[in-house]
């Protein structure tokens, strides 16, 4: 079961991310996949007009963020303790990249998330990404 509404989540995510307001936007959340927007421009371009490599680093890290603080509830401090990413093929130019990040297990301290990413309008990957967030201990 959620702990945020979708809502709840667009307004909490530009409170502990202000850097990052306006760069993402959750197109789905739900117990089974979320699914979240890079709104690419010229600051995440590289050389060539495609989506550079950072920029879909930053949407695979946000998305398992999303992913898990909608499981856990409001832990800010949540970390990215692992990441590992695939860079499978170019992104097409000028189009947003979309994640679709589902979360494989959570526990009592870690959250396994398992991240696709997604040219708009494409059916093939350009990158596949698994992270693991540490999970800080129970208050109290």
């Amino acid at each position: 079961m959620l702990k945020f509404t979708l809502k709840e989540m667009q307004s909490y995510l530009p409170e502990v991310f202000p850097q990052v307001r306006g760069m993402f936007a959750i197109d789905r959340m739900d117990e089974e996949l979320l699914v979240m927007r890079l709104v690419a421009d010229d600051r995440h371009l590289r050389p060539g007009g495609t989506v550079s490599g950072p920029a879909m680093f930053g949407l695979a890290d946000i998305s398992a963020y999303v992913a898990t603080m909608a499981r856990i509830g409001p832990e800010a401090l949540t970390v990215t303790t692992h990441c590992s990413i695939d860079f499978m093929r170019k992104p097409a130019s000028g189009a947003d990249v979309l994640a679709h990040a589902r979360v494989l297990k959570l526990g009592r301290s870690l959250s396994v998330t398992d991240v696709l990413l997604y040219s708009e309008g494409t059916e093939d990957p350009v990158a596949h990404a698994s992270l693991t967030y540490a999970i800080p201990p129970a208050k109290g």
